[in-house]
């Protein structure tokens, strides 16, 4: 289980001195945490799911916070949150490639009708639930829109 190897690398990081490691593995025990208190899921836990949500949001945040810093010229501010980020990386599935994501795409836009701006609310919505965390949302949302941009175009 996830939340279970968290726990044991965290362990494995406060014995080794690993002090970066062990914070950012804390903190994301501790955004578990909240999750699980705000599903009231706190007795039983959270599902697979449902961690690997808080850990892809956890890992946006760290991306989202290092282009902050680059554009204001903290490169090492910037280097911290990359560093960060690739630890919580450890813990997702790997990402789906561009061509394995735009498969996955085509399949759902095959299944749920014509694509246009009606759809592609409900269409993104879909591929998000096939895709899971194997994906981030901006890069389905960006694949749909191209999808749909070439569909007008022809």
């Amino acid at each position: 289980m996830l939340k279970d190897r968290l726990q044991n690398d965290l362990k494995t990081a406060m014995k080794g001195g690993d002090k970066s490691r062990a914070t950012v593995l804390n903190m994301l025990r501790s955004a578990i945490l909240y999750a699980e208190v705000a599903a009231n899921a706190r007795e039983k836990g959270l599902p697979e799911d449902d961690i690997l949500k808080v850990l892809a949001k956890e890992a946006k945040q760290r991306q989202d916070s290092a282009d902050t810093y680059e554009k204001a010229g903290e490169f090492e501010r910037r280097d911290k949150e990359l560093s960060e980020k690739a630890i919580v990386e450890e813990y997702l599935p790997t990402q789906l490639s561009d061509e394995e994501l735009a498969r996955e795409i085509d399949a759902v836009i095959k299944e749920h009708g014509p694509l246009g701006p009606q759809t592609m609310g409900r269409i993104i919505g879909a591929a998000k639930v096939r895709i899971g965390s194997k994906a981030e949302g901006s890069r389905i949302a960006a694949y749909v829109k191209q999808a749909m941009d070439k569909e007008i175009d022809q």
